[in-house]
Formats: structure tokens, sequence, C-alpha cells
């Protein structure tokens, strides 16, 4: 669904508990046979429908606002080239998809490789393309630490995107 031109997406974990609640109201509402199951319940199953809905687009704003100041600072670079030192920094890499994990959750991480090495890349909402292992991508983000004081360096990626082509660097 798109909101103000903007991809949003609810996760199917969220899509499963907006089920289950919604067959758990209709199986309270048929076992009591009483209406205020039905109206204290199906503002609630609206409410479970729209949040995610809300900060899957909020989320997806914000990165959208980022996008242009990041692609224009982003330095291309090979992956074995990040290091501690450029941490904060916009950094653009090509690379294959490796693994791809926690896509179901709306917050999907991949394990990105490139001729010299791979790297682990957080995306913290759910890209506008699907993006599965063997992809070739283009990855606008900046290195960050794995967890909040140590760890290796990560790219918390603001924008992920399909190249076409067989191999990374190389735009058909």
């Amino acid at each position: 669904m798109k909101i103000h031109g903007i991809k949003v997406r609810i996760s199917p974990v969220n899509a499963g508990v907006i089920v289950i609640f919604a067959f758990f109201l209709l199986f309270a509402f048929f076992m009591s046979g009483n209406t205020t199951v039905l109206i204290y319940g199906l503002p609630m199953l609206l409410f479970l429908i729209i949040i995610p809905i809300v900060l899957n687009y909020m989320s997806q704003s914000e990165y959208a606002a980022l996008l242009p100041d990041l692609e224009r600072d982003a330095q291309n670079v090979r992956i074995r080239a990040i290091n501690m030192n450029m941490l904060g920094k916009p950094v653009r890499i090509e690379g294959v998809v490796e693994k791809a994990s926690f896509r179901y959750l709306n917050r999907p991480q991949y394990l990105v490789g490139d001729k010299t090495g791979e790297i682990s890349v957080k995306m913290f909402t759910s890209p506008p393309e699907d993006i599965r292992e063997n992809d070739i991508v283009e990855v606008i983000g900046q290195v960050m630490k794995r967890y909040i004081v140590t760890g290796d360096p990560v790219i918390n990626c603001i924008s992920i995107r399909k190249l076409p082509g067989d191999k990374p660097g190389k735009k058909s």
C-alpha cells in the first residue's frame, strides 16, 4: 500500500497477530452473544492494523528524507576498506547478498559481499523492493558498530536497491 508516495508494509508477524486477535474476538462474540465484545474489540482490531502502518510510514518517510544527503555525501568503498575509523561516515557499496534474515519482521539484515570481503548491512525498516539472496545490490548507509559500545563495523542501511547485471560494479 502507498501513502503519499511511500510504500508501506505490515510485517507477516503483525498480520498474524491481527488474524489471531480477530479469531479470538469472533470466538468470544459467538460464545457470549454479547455485542459489547464487538463494540470494544473492533476498535482494538482497527488499532492493531493502523499502528504498524503508521510506524512503518514514519520510518520510511524519515529514510526518504535522509537519502538525498547520504547519496550526495556517500563515498564508494570496497568492503575491505570499511573500518572503525569510518564510524558515522556515509558509504556506498556494491555487492552480492549472501544471506538475508529478519525480513519477516520488516527489519532485514543482509550479509553483503564483494571480491574483497563481506559486511553485515542492517536496515531498520522495510526496503522498497524485495531483496533476496544472490541479488546484486547497491547499499547506501552509515558505518556503525555492531553493538552499542563494541563490535565490528556494520552498515546502517538507508537505501538498498537491486542492480542489473551479473557482477557487482557492472551495470548493464
